[in-house]
């Protein structure tokens, strides 16, 4: 018994100060972009973070240690852009945020515009990100954990909130969503969904313009788990068609490779 106690304190110990746990807990309203999203609580996803480049927010990423950020290949991220994390509103100043310079790219070799298969890069940080309450990392799989259709998981980011919106909003948006199977996302998309592809939404609410690179996360062990990277979808940001996310799990051995040989 005594054993067991040991084992479930060091499993709690490993949660609250690892991945996935956020210190500001999120706030869902179920199914309810980030077309049709809502404000996120501010903090509630510390490890989302914005990409920025002449001082404009174009795509999101997502800390998955102190020294790395992962992204996707299509935002064509450059060393001079800047990594803001710890930040929820964009127009604000108060937020505690740090603004972090760009090592290295590392896109994918075999990540193609055409198909958009593949679609993900690694940021490398110049310095590493301070982790704090609202700053820290999210989770990411392991090759062998399955994410099964239904499963309601959630995007979040800056993306436009309606595809003719001019500009993309000041606070974080969030949106739960379904994952859908890829035989039932091939129903809309057809072959354009490969097995690097996750697809989810469908359901009333979308990413958009804006939220690319950024995350999708599904609860697993009581922590948050990268499981989609924000990668393409309807061009209108349709509500009723599926958004699709690169499967973090297909590229688990590019992330692994890339994070130990650097």
């Amino acid at each position: 018994m005594a054993f067991l106690q040991l084992l479930s304190c060091l499993a709690f110990v490993a949660a609250a100060s690892g991945c996935g746990v956020p210190a500001i807990e999120p706030a869902l309203s179920g199914l309810a972009r980030i077309v049709n999203g809502e404000d996120a609580v501010p903090g509630s996803w510390p490890w989302q973070v914005s990409l920025q480049r002449g001082g404009s927010h174009f795509c999101g990423g997502s800390l998955i240690s102190e020294n790395w950020v992962v992204t996707a290949a299509h935002c064509g991220v450059r060393t001079t852009d800047k990594v803001v994390a710890g930040q929820f509103n964009l127009k604000s100043n108060d937020d505690n945020v740090q603004v972090l310079n760009i090592a290295q790219v590392f896109k994918n070799k075999k990540f193609n515009m055409l198909t958009v298969s593949n679609d993900i890069a690694l940021l490398k940080l110049a310095t590493p990100a301070t982790f704090q309450e609202t700053v820290s990392s999210v989770c990411l799989p392991s090759a062998t954990d399955d994410f099964p259709a239904g499963t309601t998981c959630v995007t979040t980011g800056w993306g436009k909130t309606k595809h003719t919106a001019l500009n993309v909003p000041d606070k974080l948006q969030q949106a739960a969503l379904p994952l859908i199977s890829n035989a039932e996302c091939k129903e809309f998309w057809g072959s354009k969904i490969k097995d690097t592809m996750i697809c989810a939404g469908a359901s009333g609410v979308s990413s958009c313009m804006g939220d690319s690179g950024g995350p999708l996360v599904c609860l697993n062990n009581g922590a948050w788990t990268l499981v989609g990277i924000v990668s393409w979808g309807s061009g209108t940001c349709s509500t009723s068609s599926p958004a699709v996310y690169s499967r973090v799990t297909e590229l688990l051995p590019w992330i692994e490779e890339t994070l130990s040989s650097n």
